[in-house]
């Protein structure tokens, strides 16, 4: 980050059109089971589903040949595959150590220029290693924006 700012300084960009902010990280684990006003795309229950289907299924095939009949084996089979597919979930989850991952702190970098500027910006910021670029073009004068008034952003992960 500071060889970045250092030389897009020794390219022209004055000191005060370079804006570096920090992002906060998340210092709670994530929670497990989703809301109705909060997902996170990670489900719980798709292996409780599958393994739910699949032991109610043979559960009512071989219910034939058992006493208590193909319903009976058929609610078994599904209720052991759901808590046996919910298990397994949690126990990969909790192993995986899922939402306390090493999350590096990032850096949102704001840089203001020219139009003639922004391919030599943007090249700088490539290869110090950005996860991001994006750009902003101020339509009133012509300028571009690398973010306060033509910003770039740089989005770092140091």
């Amino acid at each position: 980050m500071e060889l970045a700012i250092t030389a897009l300084e020794q390219k022209g960009i004055l000191k005060e059109k370079i804006l570096a902010v920090p992002m906060d990280k998340r210092t709670e684990p994530r929670k497990l089971f989703d809301t109705i006003h909060r997902a996170d795309g990670f489900s719980m229950f798709d292996a409780a589903a599958i393994l739910g289907t699949c032991f109610m299924l043979l559960g009512a095939i071989y219910g034939y040949v058992l006493k208590w009949g193909p319903i009976i084996w058929g609610i078994i089979g599904a209720v052991s595959g759901i808590l046996l597919g919910f298990v397994l979930k949690l126990l990969i989850v909790k192993k995986s150590n899922y939402g306390t991952k090493n999350i590096t702190s990032e850096v949102v970098l704001i840089i203001r220029c020219d139009e003639h500027q922004w391919e030599t910006v943007e090249n700088i910021l490539w290869d110090n290693t950005a996860l991001g670029i994006s750009r902003i073009k101020n339509l009133q004068e012509g300028t571009s924006i690398t973010s306060a008034d033509a910003p770039v952003i740089f989005s770092s992960p140091y």
